[in-house]
């Protein structure tokens, strides 16, 4: 099962919003708020690499509020 880590940027003030929508997807394993140079943390798996690229561009980049991400894939 490939999973990845998603560090994502995110509009100013709205974490909130951002961590509450990540945890309601399908596919999200787990989901933080980050004090740094990132805002929402998540960890993210899927049966097959497409799908785990469907889900991180599909949904997760394509949330309103979020800016830019950086994924980390896990081995």
């Amino acid at each position: 099962m490939p999973k990845a880590l998603v560090l994502t940027n995110v509009k100013p003030s709205s974490e909130d919003t951002v961590l509450r929508e990540l945890k309601r997807i399908e596919g999200i394993e787990e989901a933080y708020f980050s004090y740094g140079a990132y805002d929402v943390i998540a960890k993210v798996g899927s049966d097959t690499f497409d799908a785990l690229k469907e889900l991180i561009t599909k949904k997760i980049s394509a949330l309103p509020d979020v800016i830019s991400t950086l994924i980390l894939m896990i081995v």
